[in-house]
């Protein structure tokens, strides 16, 4: 396994031990990201690193924009928090499965935290694959996955000066 590190990301890429049985294909290397940040998310960073493998002929982008209409009140921002240590861990867990799971050459997800404004992405989950279908269905299951199961909070905060806490999904 070899890994890369800065402050913020982790990439890992390995592959699977020797004798593995692969259901479909032949040993698979998926490279992963996983990042929390307090800053504008990078599209390209994520775009560059899911497109250094030449045997992926599917890559998918999922981008969750803040909006400004929610529960029938008019939203000013989002304000995320998280408990970055089992963020990132459970982030990494959830793409080291898909990418098990759905034969992923890349899988990334990148998550905002802080304020974000409208317009703003404060997700994106990116995933390659040999084959489109495998690549958009791991993006849905990444991106579910990620907001219903880790610790990243919203604070949804409207226009009138009220605000709504929970977890980092509704749907």
């Amino acid at each position: 396994m070899n890994i890369k590190s800065d402050k913020h990301a982790h990439v890992i890429t390995e592959s699977p031990p020797d004798g593995r049985v692969n259901t479909s294909r032949q040993s698979i290397t998926a490279a992963l990201l996983v990042r929390l940040s307090p800053d504008a998310l990078d599209l390209n960073e994520l775009m560059n690193a899911a497109a250094g493998n030449p045997a992926s002929g599917g890559l998918v982008i999922f981008s969750g924009n803040v909006r400004n209409f929610n529960q029938g009140k008019t939203v000013s921002h989002l304000e995320y928090e998280s408990y970055a240590p089992l963020a990132e861990k459970m982030m990494r867990t959830i793409l080291e499965a898909a990418a098990e799971n759905w034969s992923l050459h890349f899988a990334g997800v990148v998550h905002r935290t802080g304020i974000v404004a409208i317009g703003e992405p404060a997700v994106y989950v990116v995933t390659a694959s040999a084959h489109r279908r495998a690549a958009y269905e791991a993006n849905a299951h990444i991106i579910h996955r990620t907001k219903h199961e880790v610790p990243i909070w919203k604070k949804e905060c409207y226009t009138d000066g009220t605000y709504l806490w929970g977890h980092n999904c509704d749907h």
